[in-house]
């Protein structure tokens, strides 16, 4: 079987992808382009992709194609319901990046939360130097202790970040869109209200889409961290800006954007150069291991489909 590999780079130049080769050829492209696309995979049988939009429109004369790897958890980027009635399969990934999600998510809210990128710029302009005083407590931070870390999306990376809000002693709040069990469960409305940092793990759906509007950001404390590691189109990214230009938030982290890369004409642009906002290239599921285990579960999805089993199938 031929297999087709669109977008190599995003998954990091340390992986690589020898191990497919017992299935057949291996194509392998750094970056694929529009207008590149549907020469690359008129012949291939399986595609592994990550980024890259797949639809009726670049994949209509792919005659051959039998099965789409996503290298994700989340498959917003392909057209199941094309791929459905072509009968072409397609494969997710689940659970392996959730170590490396949370990791990221808990370093963003505690830099955010003790400052620390502005105490790091005290001390490398020489301000601490020249001050003359040995201590420089501002601007004044709490402890994890006295915070509420309201979690929205309870899925593998949601409790794993629960782990950890939990050990760090942040009191947790929960909203799920399957709340039963889930004794801290709150409703939006309420988690937004009283958490003092919020943070967004919930995939790219019809039903999420744009869920984390301008009024629910209203909703939040003044002081309140907000921090999204999921989907950048879950959030209003205006609504996120005019909070943290107005003072109406107290910190941001980004990791995730509505068009990606973030664009010359985001609103983010604006905020790029206040303290209190950390921004990352989509950086949060990539640990070297997460990355390894992708591509080990990405071979077992292709081995089931291979034996006619539906492991981690999204086709139906």
């Amino acid at each position: 079987m031929k297999t087709v590999i669109l977008d190599a780079k995003t998954l990091g130049d340390d992986i690589e992808f020898s191990q497919f080769e017992r299935f057949g050829e291996v194509r392998v492209y750094q970056t694929t382009a529009p207008l590149q696309l549907e020469e690359r995979i008129c012949d291939a049988e399986i595609i592994i992709v990550n980024k890259i939009k797949l639809n009726e429109s670049n994949l209509k004369n792919a005659k051959k194609l039998k099965l789409i790897c996503v290298t994700a958890t989340g498959y917003d980027n392909i057209d199941i319901t094309y791929c459905w009635h072509r009968e072409i399969a397609v494969c997710n990934v689940r659970g392996y990046s959730s170590n490396s999600v949370a990791q990221v998510t808990a370093a963003m809210a505690l830099s955010l939360v003790t400052h620390l990128g502005e105490f790091d710029r005290y001390v490398k302009d020489l301000r601490y130097t020249e001050g003359g005083v040995q201590n420089h407590l501002k601007p004044y931070f709490n402890e994890l202790e006295s915070m509420t870390w309201g979690i929205i999306g309870f899925g593998n990376i949601g409790k794993r970040v629960a782990q950890i809000a939990s050990a760090l002693g942040a009191k947790t709040i929960i909203n799920s869109r399957r709340p039963k069990n889930i004794s801290n469960y709150v409703p939006l409305n309420e988690l937004c209200a009283e958490s003092d940092i919020i943070s967004v793990h919930v995939p790219l759906t019809a039903e999420t889409r744009g869920m984390i509007d301008e009024k629910h950001i209203a909703m939040m404390k003044k002081t309140a961290i907000f921090i999204n590691v999921s989907r950048g189109a879950v959030t209003d990214e205006n609504a996120l800006t005019e909070a943290i230009c107005s003072s109406k938030l107290g910190g941001l982290g980004i990791d995730v954007y509505s068009t990606e890369p973030m664009t010359s004409d985001s609103p983010y642009n604006r905020i790029l150069h206040k303290p209190n906002v950390i921004f990352t290239p989509h950086m949060a599921w990539g640990a070297y291991e997460a990355r390894r285990r992708c591509m080990d579960e990405i071979e077992k999805n292709i081995d089931t489909f291979i034996m006619g089993g539906k492991r981690n199938r999204v086709d139906f």
